[in-house]
């Protein structure tokens, strides 16, 4: 149920950044987004097993009406009383936002810090802003922020420093996913099979961008490698280098 109510709010999250049923250019964000997503994320967990602790007015979409525990990295969520009035600074805090800013990496990172310390929710706090963050992100115009799961630990780490006011790492984290996820999905979308594209837009989890180096170094895979040192090859030839091994692990097995 929570990967099923995860997915539904991706695909709203996506769907509204891209073609919004109701947006107002002005405003990237709105209080009903924040309860919208909220709800998608939890409904359908809160119908099987609800937060024991839950009030009838802390559903999906509710702000919730009970302290929350310091966490392990020491942040304590503001006091519940604060939640609606500092969720209406958060908003206006975001609409402030200038994409082509050279700090908007470090502005995005606080931005997403300060929606986890305001912990609106009882719970599903941490996919709400990480919905959040790539709803803001859709509407500004960047690719989202995808964090898998292998990066995780990363990411934690990133955001408790900057729960003691660095956003650097944050910042860095953030925009690296987006740019991993222009690399991976976008550019080759956009090239087409036979565009050269730098190998890190070429890479899945079988063939990581590591691997795809070696093997153009090895001359196993067509590449190109340019002046300024990088590597390029095109999906075709990719397929090409992985309908190779899987002919020659089916000849030796």
């Amino acid at each position: 149920m929570e990967v099923k109510g995860y997915a539904n709010a991706s695909d709203w999250v996506y769907r509204e950044g891209i073609q919004p049923s109701s947006f107002d250019p002005n405003r990237f964000i709105t209080l009903h987004d924040v309860r919208q997503i909220h709800h998608q994320v939890m409904t359908l967990v809160w119908e099987v097993e609800p937060h024991p602790e839950a009030t009838a007015e802390e559903g999906p979409g509710s702000f919730r009406q009970h302290e929350i525990a310091q966490f392990s990295g020491g942040m304590k969520p503001i006091s519940w009383p604060l939640v609606p009035a500092e969720m209406e600074a958060w908003v206006a805090q975001v609409n402030t936002l200038k994409p082509r800013s050279p700090l908007f990496p470090e502005e995005i990172a606080k931005i997403h810090r300060d929606f986890e310390y305001i912990h609106p929710f009882l719970d599903g706090n941490g996919r709400t802003g990480r919905l959040l963050l790539n709803l803001i992100l859709v509407r500004l115009g960047y690719p989202p922020a995808i964090i898998f799961k292998n990066e995780r630990s990363k990411y934690l780490r990133a955001l408790q420093r900057a729960d003691v006011g660095d956003y650097g790492s944050l910042g860095e984290f953030i925009a690296r996913a987006i740019l991993d996820n222009l690399y991976r999905f976008i550019v080759p979308a956009v090239a087409g099979p036979a565009r050269l594209v730098p190998l890190a837009a070429l890479a899945t989890p079988e063939l990581t961008s590591v691997s795809l180096r070696t093997a153009a170094n090895r001359g196993a895979l067509q590449a190109i490698k340019g002046s300024d040192g990088q590597w390029r090859s095109s999906k075709k030839w990719v397929d090409q280098y992985r309908d190779s091994r899987y002919k020659r692990r089916q000849s030796s097995s």
